[in-house]
């Protein structure tokens, strides 16, 4: 399966993302053959190779050359809707528009349809989402990848006057997805490139494994201490042998009997937060007959003294015992699927038995359906249900064999 994979090391916007594809390989006729293919006009693409800190790159803005009128969601739909693009971009980018106007409707508390699109509705963001979504069509992508994002801190300008970093509606777009803070004080995430991201991305975390294609390398604008890129692989996905994958657990355990047992329900809290991928609280029966509770802890192998540190903190435990063991697992992925209250995450796992029979789960996040039921006041079983039933319809995507 042809991936791509955004190595989000200095943030992402827009204009990164198309000067990412140009240097991978995106042939530059084809970009403006599609962009072409919008009722756009007034508009022309600047590309030039500059190095940055060294490293080769390519740079794109795009140069507005006439007045646009005022746009919102709905002008950009039909604009969208009138043109000539592949039936499937027009739909990606429809969707990464939505998710940005539903952001920014969030933030200012009026109604998506209500938004008017001052920043991320001007041509250089049509031009950046279209032909993002474009240049992955034409280059073969059938996955996208995410790296964890870094978020900076500080002060942007915006039509709406200073905004703190990062941007709220950019804050809003990156709920449920991996960052991490840094030190800069400078915009490393802008709306639009954290609307590209979580709306196409079909995973996020680390470099997968794929045979490596192309390299390359989109400049952004501002000047940074480090090389200010946006950097992408292409390659093909190597699927895990079986579809099954191995890898190494810690577990962690004590026995606990003299402690209070209303102080368990903070001690998962506690041991989550410590890094514990699984908490497990069985009742034994310990020495001289007297009841107690065994506390079992997956996480990690590097959490391992966290986690121990924890239940020696939070309990009236004096020791625990750990042990690492190898585990299969199913190969899995992250997948947001859509609900008339918000998207919910849905965790799909999939793998090969012998026979070579492939065999399909899907499962929601229960804490986003919480928070999405919550929200919009509905029942927690509503939302859980009808994610379900998108994650069961998705599956039928999946393949057979």
């Amino acid at each position: 399966m042809n991936a791509i994979y955004f190595d989000c090391c200095s943030g992402i916007s827009g204009d990164m993302c198309l000067g990412a594809l140009l240097d991978a390989g995106l042939p530059l006729e084809t970009l403006q053959q599609e962009l072409s293919r919008l009722n756009l006009s007034g508009f022309e693409l600047d590309v030039r190779q500059v190095r940055v800190q060294g490293i080769s790159a390519t740079d794109v803005s795009v140069k507005v050359n006439s007045p646009q009128p005022s746009r919102h969601l709905h002008d950009i739909i039909l604009l969208l809707e009138s043109s000539s693009l592949a039936p499937d971009v027009v739909q990606r980018s429809k969707a990464v528009f939505r998710r940005l106007a539903e952001a920014e409707g969030a933030v200012h508390g009026i109604p998506a349809e209500q938004v008017h699109f001052h920043e991320v509705g001007a041509v250089d963001a049509i031009v950046d989402v279209v032909g993002t979504v474009a240049g992955l069509a034409s280059l073969g992508v059938e996955q996208v990848w995410v790296s964890p994002l870094p978020l900076a801190s500080g002060w942007v300008q915006s039509a709406h006057g200073l905004l703190p970093l990062p941007a709220p509606a950019t804050a809003h777009l990156l709920q449920g997805v991996p960052v991490y803070g840094t030190a800069l004080r400078a915009e490393l995430v802008t709306p639009t490139g954290a609307a590209i991201v979580s709306t196409l991305a079909d995973g996020f975390g680390p470099l997968p494994a794929m045979t490596l294609g192309q390299v390359g390398y989109g400049a952004g604008k501002r000047s940074l201490a480090h090389p200010n890129l946006l950097r992408v692989f292409t390659g093909e996905i190597i699927p895990p042998a079986g579809g099954m994958e191995t890898d190494t657990v810690s577990v962690v355990e004590t026995q606990i009997d003299d402690m209070n047992p209303e102080l368990f329900g903070s001690l998962w809290e506690a041991l989550f937060n410590s890094g514990a991928l699984d908490v497990m609280m069985n009742s034994v029966q310990m020495k001289k007959g007297r009841p107690g509770t065994k506390v079992t802890v997956l996480c990690h192998p590097e959490k391992t003294l966290a986690v121990s540190q924890c239940l020696l903190r939070e309990t009236t435990s004096t020791g625990v015992r750990w042990r690492e063991e190898r585990r299969y697992k199913a190969s899995r992925q992250v997948l947001p699927v859509d609900t008339p209250w918000g998207a919910v995450r849905v965790k799909f796992s999939s793998f090969k038995d012998a026979a070579g029979r492939n065999y399909h789960k899907a499962a929601p996040e229960f804490e986003d359906c919480r928070q999405v039921a919550r929200a919009s006041a509905v029942p927690v079983k509503t939302v859980y249900d009808t994610a379900q039933s998108a994650a069961i319809q998705r599956l039928q995507s999946f393949p057979e064999s």
